[in-house]
């Protein structure tokens, strides 16, 4: 028993490795909150899967603007979500975003991230997104670095509410949560705390400022340490059960142990 246990700590440090060593190869896009746009009253639905290149690019930019989403993921073979997104659009191809607010339906990663900056940046994309070969080799280096989990569906149990999951696009701790969310199958708001000033930068629980830290006031960190008393991500809220996790290994214990079939 002591053994499995270390060799899955292992395991799971090389994960993070990876993801860290992917993030890098992106140049760390989707780690930084750029602008801070409000949150619309109608949550942002994208129906999407965690290994897919044109995905990530949504989700990245989902990180600079600071936006919440309702992520309904759709791995393949996923029987849950995608015949929904289907119904809704009228085909199986991801990402595809719902925007209640505005009655937009989305896909194409290209369209969708000037859908995004335009409606809540209220201005143009900027010009590094605009070099769109460029962005999709930096996200394909990503995937084939990091790995394909979240890639394929598991039989799960799906929970009767959706759950939170407080992080940020590259942070190579939170991705690991993604990916066991996705293959699962799971709902959850995707809550987007990237980092807001240079004292965010920094390891888990370890910044950059000198003396206490001092999130930007305001802002969204803010009221998250507030709230929770400790600025780390991911942080997984679970309304089902009453549970709050942080630390990327525990969560994915709690979710294997409580949703996995």
């Amino acid at each position: 028993m002591k053994q499995r246990s270390e060799t899955s700590i292992w395991r799971h440090w090389l994960k993070v490795a990876r993801g860290t060593a992917a993030s890098t190869v992106r140049g760390w896009q989707g780690m930084v909150a750029l602008q801070q746009v409000g949150q619309p009253p109608s949550p942002i639905v994208l129906y999407e899967f965690e290994a897919c290149p044109y995905c990530r690019l949504v989700r990245e930019v989902l990180t600079e603007l600071g936006l919440d989403v309702n992520i309904r993921p759709c791995p393949k073979g996923g029987k849950r979500f995608r015949p929904e997104a289907k119904a809704l659009g009228g085909k199986a191809q991801f990402p595809f975003l719902v925007d209640e607010n505005t009655g937009a339906q989305l896909y194409e990663s290209d369209r969708i991230v000037q859908y995004l900056y335009a409606t809540y940046a209220k201005r143009p994309v900027p010009a590094r997104h605009r070099l769109r070969n460029l962005q999709l080799l930096g996200s394909y280096l990503n995937t084939a670095v990091g790995g394909a989990d979240g890639f394929s569906a598991r039989a799960s149990r799906q929970p009767e509410k959706p759950l939170i999951l407080y992080g940020f696009e590259a942070s190579p701790f939170t991705r690991p949560v993604r990916e066991r969310l996705c293959e699962l199958e799971i709902p959850y708001t995707s809550v987007s705390l990237g980092k807001e000033q240079w004292a965010d930068a920094g390891v888990n629980g370890i910044h950059a400022s000198v003396g206490p830290y001092a999130p930007v006031a305001g802002g969204k960190r803010e009221r998250f340490l507030n709230a929770h008393h400790k600025m780390m991500v991911p942080y997984l809220e679970d309304p089902n059960t009453g549970k709050g996790l942080f630390e990327s290994r525990d969560i994915l214990a709690y979710l294997e142990k409580t949703y996995a079939q």
